[in-house]
Parts: structure tokens; C-alpha cells; sequence
């Protein structure tokens, strides 16, 4: 990973859409690299106050995921960070 003051953090918030569920969005800016080409590391996850996953996107390995309650979505394309974050508001309980 970059040094720290090349890191800037965009967004990181957490919202409970009830009371046992929760929504955690991280999003980075890193130098753009071979790992993260378009300058974005990225973490939106839905998930249960238990630890359970319900949806969750993220590029933490320099490689772009998509996470169900059922595992890795393998017929995941990546179609660009806009449309994942669009996608993911549109999945998950919470007003962006």
C-alpha cells in the first residue's frame, strides 16, 4: 500500500438501515498502480450485526468482487467503480 499521506480517505460511514443489520462503505484514494488502476480502493458491505454477509463489494486484493451470503460471485464483471457504487445503492437500504 502507498504511504499514509499519499492514502485519502473519501468516504467511510456505517448506517444500521435496523437493528441487526449494518452498511459500511469505505472508499480510498491510492496512487493509481498495476493493483489499483483506477487511483480506488473500495469496501461496500451489507451485512448482519452478527457478521454475516449479505452483499459486499470490494477490490481489497487489487481484484474486483462481488460477495453474497452464498460465497463469491463468480459471473462478476466488473462494469466501472461508478456503476458498482450505483449498483450497490440500489441493493442495499440506505439513502446515499
Amino acid at each position: 500500500m502507498a504511504p499514509a499521506d499519499e492514502v485519502v480517505v473519501l468516504e467511510d460511514e456505517t448506517y444500521y438501515p435496523t437493528r441487526d443489520t449494518l452498511v459500511r462503505i469505505r472508499i480510498l484514494s491510492v496512487p493509481e498502480s498495476e493493483k489499483f488502476p483506477d487511483g480506488v480502493k473500495y469496501r461496500l458491505h451489507h451485512g448482519t450485526t452478527g457478521g454475516e454477509t449479505i452483499v459486499r463489494y470490494d477490490n481489497a486484493h487489487g481484484i474486483h468482487e462481488r460477495h453474497t451470503a452464498d460465497g463469491l460471485d463468480d459471473g462478476y464483471e466488473f462494469p466501472g467503480y461508478e456503476a458498482v457504487l450505483d449498483r450497490f445503492y440500489r441493493e442495499v437500504p440506505v439513502d446515499p
